[in-house]
């Protein structure tokens, strides 16, 4: 099988490696389409212990959609032929491989394969190449899940405010989880002009920080509510899928009594914050990493509903032998969205 295999700082080879021997209770599926993550184009860009811990020499990519294609004597959970998300967390048995279980790869081996478990159904009604964003929309998912406030089992308090900083797919991926989960008005914020006009497409107010100013527009679009330093926007939830040290900043300035502020974005940055302020202010600070069975369930909800066109924001499209040129790509924010692999 070809493998796309990671060697260093900018550095891919597609290799010629032996088909892996399947095991009495494993599954061997072979991947349909591959999604660019922002951490592959981490460690493409930085090297090794940037973005997921990539082994030099070893396989990589973990946002990927996959068809069955053949079994252990074991296994009756799966049947030839049947349509699969590898969930990264436990495909390989790992959770420490969530980022490389073979994602650029011709075919992944799931070790002691179990449904909604290692390995999850996908809906018929979602196709191959959208199937392929499942990975990053569960990550969006989550953060969206983490800034509701529940009012019940599965329930969320609806009718709330949004905006959303960062117009990657995850950003993307949350701001749709935002609506979908009961959020009235939601905004996303990005500097990048073609990934604000993908977000505008799909119905969502946008804003670029660079030129014009966020405050106003906020205020326009939301309404304004009281804060400890007075009139600011009516923005329930701030969601940080950008990771800007400024996002923080302006939220525990500007945010309005009782909003909650979610970080999904990589901060690795230590912070100083005013805990006096946020305490009166009634605020909270959330992080969100990763992601449950209960986001993969409601993101192929999502997918398969018709209510979002969400091919719209993948851009560009590679052979797995484009590996590094699609890398590259994903890695330029102004000129191109999602960017995935036609693995067949």
């Amino acid at each position: 099988m070809k493998a796309g295999i990671y060697l260093g700082k900018e550095q891919i080879e597609i290799q010629e490696l032996p088909l892996p021997e399947v095991g009495d209770d494993d599954v061997l599926v072979k991947n349909l389409y591959s999604s660019v993550c922002g951490t592959d184009v981490a460690v493409f860009t930085y090297g090794p212990n940037t973005g997921h811990k990539v082994t030099v020499g070893g396989e990589f990519g973990h946002e990927t959609v996959s068809r069955v294609v053949k079994v252990g004597k074991n296994v009756t959970d799966f049947t030839i032929g049947e349509r699969v998300y590898p969930y990264p967390r436990y495909a390989k048995g790992d959770t420490k491989r969530a980022g490389t279980i073979g994602g650029f790869s011709e075919y992944i081996l799931i070790p002691n394969a179990k449904r909604n478990h290692s390995l999850y159904a996908v809906d018929e009604r979602i196709s191959d190449k959208r199937a392929s964003l499942i990975e990053p929309f569960t990550v969006g998912c989550r953060a969206a899940r983490r800034g509701m406030i529940p009012c019940g089992k599965e329930q969320y308090v609806a009718g709330q405010n949004a905006v959303v900083f960062g117009c990657g797919t995850i950003g993307i991926a949350a701001a749709v989880s935002c609506k979908h989960f009961g959020m009235d008005k939601v905004m996303i914020c990005d500097y990048s002009a073609l990934r604000l006009k993908l977000a505008e497409k799909l119905g969502f107010a946008i804003c670029n920080p660079m030129e014009e100013d966020f405050e106003t527009k906020a205020m326009d679009y939301f309404g304004t509510a009281p804060s400890l330093n007075g009139a600011v926007a009516n923005i329930d939830c701030w969601l940080d899928a950008a990771g800007a040290e400024s996002i923080l900043d302006d939220y525990l300035r500007i945010g309005k009594i009782e909003s909650r502020f979610v970080s999904v974005a990589v901060n690795n940055k230590p912070r100083t914050i005013d805990l006096l302020h946020m305490t009166y202010a009634q605020q909270s600070i959330i992080g969100s990493g990763g992601y449950m069975p209960e986001d993969v369930r409601d993101v192929q909800k999502m997918m398969a509903s018709g209510k979002w066109n969400l091919e719209r924001i993948i851009t560009h499209e590679f052979s797995l032998d484009e590996l590094e040129q699609a890398i590259r790509m994903a890695g330029d924010v102004d000129h191109a969205g999602n960017v995935v692999i036609k693995m067949q």
